[in-house]
């Protein structure tokens, strides 16, 4: 392949190329680009594997008598005192995570049979929809861009979308469950090392976290650039046709993070209600007391929802980013050039994020030590910096060595030239608005700032003004991401189109690795903390893993304002590769058909809300029932003689989320191929509009609603300041009131609001998939009518 452009083949099969756009060379070749890219994925996976190795020296198992662990003997007598070698103690540690990790297991099982059932059907769909666009036919076609050049039959761009459908979903479920394994393997490990210090818990908890982010980034990006490869051997030539077949990984990824988001969701904040409800309101006991019949369940529910749920829905953004740069690439100079490097650009973007967050991760782990509790939360900040300002480098020298000097890219039917410089600042753009969002959404969720401290101060008066502050918070909180965005897509736009949002998507999700591993610390740490408290450790060690925890709790609500700011970029730029390929020109908001699209699409948010906080309800209501049945029917159970049936809730939760959670998948999933078949392209256009509009701004203020309720209720209880002091202690009438908004908050920041990203995304990556289908047959009642 040439890896520069002649005037000649650069005006081939495009009328309105700029005649100066005469690309130069890119300095990195195709064969470093072949090598580059699937190097940095394996590179990833083995410091994965490597962090996983350093997590397993911790020992889950008593030592044998006289035997002393050296990591042990250089410990003061005053964590001897604390009964570092106390063989019960590790026992019942080890006990208790095999019960969360047989609890998760579990679930991700019944979870997967039943979404293996819906992924063979719409494998089956996406081949019957893709392969009617010509009537079955395998006779070669005049390319949608290149009118002069022959295409690969549509027969064969379904059976290709079909397996790339299906090797996305398989990837997304993958990435899920190792994430929960990895997540269930080090949740005890990190209790006994809170044992010798807040440092050595802390690094066992990020390191986990990391086995997590490194592993879902690098096989995303392998599994992505091996299906190029081998689709490549059967599209040659025809790369219009080989990206737009592989625009089904994303859908596959999305569509499997869907029902991960939703249905651990569901399953987590069930658990979770029924826990506080009965637990602290009612029975006024701690967190996580053994005493309490949903504390196994809701150990579980953090990493279903939480770990395997958040991972599934990073892959899926990832993909979908990744997918619509490719497709917008194909049809631009690069495509029609058959330029690989700088076709495989967002692919490169993605290998020098991997190898960003890896020297990023060194950083917490082995350059600095945590010594206190109070280094834990700048420790995490600082990752998300260090990679941030590290990858504008990365970004500045990939730009700079694997795109040409001047090259044109694809703007609704025209080509419109763009620079290198002109593409990284695209990326650096996205990036860096990321960082902002997080901090924003810091701002508003963390109880170290004014917001969550004046929710907290509203639990004087009772529940109810502490809703109404917290509502109004999450309101207040949409102002500066939506300005944000808006700032970042105008930019981006202006500087490379459609391309140009893309990749600022991809910018924003090229330090998914140091994401993700904060991310899963949260959850890890949260469940270190529960079985600290049941195995009945020390005040102690509880305080450190406690502080473990708030951290955690501050950067996943961090995690969360990225997911949904990638979420609104990915959307829009498959929006934009939807509409190009659906042969849609102008997207008219005065034209009845798009209007009422609008309207629809903006609804459609609202309605899935609705969906996912009535299944939490209805889920929470079993709970809170089999709760209060155990402690008023098993005797001793209060007083600590007893033992509770944890299996029952936690089977209460699974059968729940699954029967929950097919309602709101239903939803989505159907809209698209409801309203393209019988309404057509532009209705749908409309739809998916209006679903990116307003699900941003709902997801927005639901995540950060959340949030602060949680937040501020963590603020009374930790008693840190003399504000907090005055409101608490725990089980005072203002505590009470903080717990009840922390319950209302539950479903809004874990499942409404997070699964909201991945309505927005799924629908326009499935309206790009089946665009073929919708150009060719859609519009049946305007056709009648």
């Amino acid at each position: 392949s040439s890896l520069f452009t002649s005037p000649h083949t650069s005006a081939r099969g495009f009328r309105n190329l700029p005649s100066a756009s005469i690309p130069a060379m890119a300095i990195l070749s195709e064969v470093a680009t072949e090598v580059l890219i699937p190097l940095a994925a394996v590179v990833g996976i083995a410091f994965a594997i490597a962090q996983w190795v350093i997590v397993s020296r911790v020992k889950l198992a008593p030592s044998l008598p006289g035997v002393r662990d050296k990591d042990v003997m250089g410990d003061s007598l005053i964590e001897e005192e604390e009964g570092l070698n106390d063989h019960n103690v590790v026992v019942k540690c080890a006990e208790i995570q095999n019960a969360i990790a047989e609890g998760a297991t579990s679930f991700l099982f019944t979870e997967y049979q039943y979404v293996g059932i819906f992924m063979s059907i719409f494998a089956v769909v996406i081949f019957l929809f893709l392969g009617s666009v010509e009537g079955f036919s395998t006779r070669s076609h005049p390319c949608t861009y290149s009118k002069d050049k022959e295409c690969k039959p549509a027969l064969f761009n379904a059976l290709f979308s079909t397996v790339s459908f299906l090797l996305g979903a398989v990837t997304s479920v993958v990435s899920g469950f190792l994430g929960m394994k990895i997540a269930t393997y080090a949740n005890a490990r990190t209790t006994l090392e809170a044992r010798k210090g807040v440092g050595k818990a802390f690094i066992t908890a990020f390191r986990s976290g990391a086995v997590m982010g490194f592993l879902l980034a690098s096989n995303g990006l392998l599994v992505l650039y091996i299906a190029i490869n081998l689709f490549k051997l059967y599209y040659g030539d025809d790369w219009e046709g080989l990206f737009e077949s592989i625009t089904g990984y994303g859908l596959g990824g999305s569509s499997m993070a869907l029902f991960g988001r939703v249905g651990g969701g569901i399953y987590t904040k069930a658990a979770d209600v029924g826990a506080d409800l009965v637990g602290k309101v009612e029975r006024n006991i701690p967190e996580d007391d053994p005493r309490n019949p949903a504390v196994i369940a809701d150990n579980v529910g953090d990493n279903v929802g939480d770990i395997a749920g958040m991972g599934s829905d990073l892959f899926g953004s990832y993909a979908e980013s990744s997918c619509a740069a490719l497709v917008v690439a194909s049809i631009s100079s690069f495509g029609v050039n058959h330029d690989f490097t700088g076709m495989c650009y967002p692919l490169l973007v993605s290998s020098v994020g991997i190898i960003v967050c890896l020297i990023t991760t060194l950083f917490a782990t082995d350059f600095f030590e945590i010594k206190a509790v109070q280094e834990i939360e700048p420790a995490l900040k600082k990752q998300l910096i260090i990679s941030t300002v590290l990858m504008t480098v990365g970004i500045a020298l990939i730009s700079w060595v694997a795109l040409p000097a001047k090259f044109t890219i694809f703007n609704f039917g025209e080509q419109k030239e763009v620079s290198n410089w002109g593409l990284f600042l695209c990326v650096a753009i996205g990036l860096w608005a990321g960082l902002i969002i997080g901090y924003v959404t810091e701002y508003y969720t963390s109880n170290a700032y004014s917001p969550v401290q004046d929710v907290a101060d509203a639990c004087r008066t009772g529940a109810a003004t502490n809703v109404i502050f917290g509502l109004a918070l999450g309101y207040k909180s949409v102002i500066i991401p939506i300005f944000v965005i808006a700032v970042g897509i105008y930019v981006s736009f202006t500087i490379a189109a459609m391309y140009g949002i893309a990749v600022a998507a991809l910018g924003m999700l090229s330090t998914i690795a140091t994401g993700l591993s904060i991310d899963a610390y949260g959850p890890i740490s949260d469940n270190a903390g529960g079985i600290a408290e049941m195995a009945g450790m020390s005040h102690r060690i509880r305080e450190r893993t406690d502080a473990l925890d708030a951290a955690g709790n501050t950067t996943a609500a961090i995690g969360k304002g990225f997911a949904i700011g990638s979420a609104a970029l990915v959307s829009l730029a498959l929006f934009g590769a939807f509409v190009s390929r659906a042969g849609v020109k102008v997207v008219d908001v005065l034209s009845p058909k798009v209007i009422i699209g609008l309207v629809v699409g903006a609804m459609l948010p609202y309605w899935f809300s609705a969906m996912t906080m009535k299944s939490v309800g209805s889920a929470a209501l079993e709970m809170v029932e089999e709760v209060r049945r155990q402690f008023n029917t098993i005797p001793g159970l209060m007083e600590g003689t007893g033992k509770p049936d944890y299996a029952n809730c936690v089977k209460i939760s699974t059968d729940a989320s699954i029967r929950q959670m097919i309602p709101p998948g239903a939803l989505v999933m159907l809209t698209p191929l409801v309203v393209g078949t019988f309404f057509g392209v532009h209705t749908l256009a409309g739809v998916l509009a209006g679903a990116l509009v307003s699900g941003v701004q709902v997801a927005i203020s639901a995540s950060n609603t959340g949030g602060a309720w949680d937040n501020a209720k963590k603020y009374i209880e930790a008693g840190a300041s003399e504000h907090a002091r005055m409101l608490g202690p725990k089980g005072s009438d203002c505590h009470k009131a903080a717990v009840i908004g922390d319950t209302i908050g539950d479903p809004l920041k874990d499942t409404s609001g997070p699964s909201l990203n991945i309505l927005i995304k799924l629908m326009a990556v499935e309206s790009l998939v089946f665009a073929p289908f919708f150009a060719t047959h859609g519009g049946i009642l305007f056709k009648l009518f």
